[in-house]
């Protein structure tokens, strides 16, 4: 998914995005499939294109998190497993995890690694996926990240990747070989704030926070948008671009006005607002295919 830019119009944001949120909330836990016309006539209302939404279920066939099911002339779409297991854990993280960490027990989980120069994409690649995954850098080859985390499928999905060059240390390696990973807590002299203030920019985080609250808590927010279905969709992506960006750290490590409190109220609350009127438009657009 795109971490976005919370400032952008509807028709600019990437569509993918906005199709994970759609089919997040039209499509998870529901045996259907649904039909593309019907999906290109959802879109059409954020100003997306056909062909960009032809494109995006055409990628997302590709890659494992659609299938397709014809019926006369009709194309559906409907989820795959592994799409549900990507949707569910972007839901709790939208409803059960939360914007605001108030229950960290001091713990932190600590990556270190060290990489041969040869492995230049893949060191990029492992450093991408631990920002991804709510790390910071402390220091030089040195992460770490607030409570208990498991990296093992970050770790898999690298151990086979294409090596950077021909040489001999290139080939396929084994990423448990060059991978430490361990639980802590912060002793003396070392301070958990400092940690906090060290590996993570928390002006940063706090400044995407008030990008949202901007463009959201506003009356009535996005006006010009034609309906509650379009406006339903684009806060749901802003909100889930948002959060997935968020290190999730400790509230008491944070400045006593964190902006991500208000944010998340104001989310919860318009999510509960366009949730009706939103589902009634698109029971009148979507033409679904029981499966």
């Amino acid at each position: 998914m795109s971490t976005g830019d919370h400032d952008q119009t509807a028709g600019s944001m990437r569509p993918q995005s906005l199709m994970f949120s759609f089919l997040g909330i039209y499509a998870l836990d529901r045996r259907t499939a649904i039909y593309s016309g019907s999906v290109i006539d959802v879109f059409a209302r954020l100003g997306v294109s056909e062909e960009a939404v032809r494109s995006t279920l055409a990628r997302m066939v590709k890659r494992n998190l659609l299938e397709r099911h014809r019926r006369g002339r009709k194309m559906y779409f409907a989820l795959t497993p592994h799409a549900a297991e990507v949707l569910e854990d972007g839901r709790r993280r939208v409803w059960e995890t939360g914007a605001v960490n108030r229950d960290w027990d001091g713990t932190w989980t600590v990556v270190g690694f060290s990489l041969p120069d040869s492995r230049r994409s893949t060191r990029h690649d492992l450093r991408s996926r631990l920002v991804w995954g709510g790390f910071g850098l402390l220091q030089s080859g040195l992460w770490i990240a607030p409570g208990t985390k498991d990296v093992t499928e970050i770790l898999a999905s690298l151990d086979h990747a294409s090596p950077d060059s021909a040489s001999p240390d290139s080939a396929s390696l084994d990423m448990a070989d060059h991978v430490t990973v361990l639980t802590a807590r912060a002793f003396k002299p070392t301070e958990a704030a400092d940690l906090v203030r060290k590996a993570f920019d928390i002006e940063q985080i706090a400044a995407r926070y008030r990008a949202f609250l901007t463009r959201w808590d506003a009356s009535p927010p996005l006006p010009e948008e034609p309906d509650d279905l379009a406006r339903q969709l684009l806060l749901h992506t802003d909100w889930l671009q948002l959060v997935r960006q968020d290190p999730h750290l400790p509230a008491e490590h944070l400045p006593g006005d964190w902006p991500a409190i208000r944010a998340e109220q104001v989310f919860q609350t318009l999510a509960r607002d366009y949730q009706q009127r939103a589902a009634e438009t698109a029971a009148a657009v979507l033409d679904t295919l029981a499966l």
